[in-house]
């Protein structure tokens, strides 16, 4: 199990679409066609004929995944949305994960106790990420590392790079 920062992220948060079906494909068609990459998305449940949808893009990405909602939402019948630049993401990740009871329960335990709210949650047989506000998340892996027995003075920090970086990086060696 490790706990590391993602950091580079904004949320575009409550974007709230009517719910019927093909409304989150034209969406996240219309990003992808944007060349607008995507992390974390979350839909709640639908009240009302309206659904909600989150979801977390790189920095470098955000004006272009703005430009793309507010020419889209309003097509589809959607709302106003809303974005959080002051956020960071959160993981535990271990193939251990999924049999191992109450990883859940222990990391949101020690977010309460540390004061550190949760913004939005994802989770998949080996990972479990959250949403935090950004000036709380080196707090929050720090008493993360504490609870799950991982104390160490580095973290592990992912940064959102563009390809170009990435593959200036790889030709470095780094």
């Amino acid at each position: 199990l490790s706990a590391w920062l993602g950091l580079g992220e904004d949320e575009i948060g409550r974007l709230p679409l009517p719910d019927n079906t093909g409304v989150a494909a034209k969406v996240f068609s219309a990003l992808a066609a944007n060349n607008v990459n995507l992390d974390m998305i979350i839909q709640n449940v639908a009240e009302g004929g309206v659904t909600d949808i989150s979801f977390t893009t790189p920095g470098a990405d955000l004006g272009r995944a703005q430009e793309t909602l507010a020419r889209v939402v309003p097509e589809i019948g959607g709302r106003e949305f809303i974005v959080d630049e002051d956020i960071a993401k959160v993981s535990l990740v271990g193939t251990g994960m999924k049999s191992s009871p109450g990883v859940a329960s222990r990391a949101f335990q020690t977010l309460g106790d540390n004061n550190i709210n949760i913004v939005a949650i994802s989770t998949s047989p080996i990972r479990l990420s959250v949403i935090v506000d950004a000036a709380q998340a080196a707090q929050a892996v720090q008493c993360l590392h504490t609870a799950f027995g991982l104390d160490s003075d580095d973290l592990f920090v992912e940064t959102q790079l563009s390809a170009e970086e990435i593959a200036a990086k790889m030709k470095k060696g780094r």
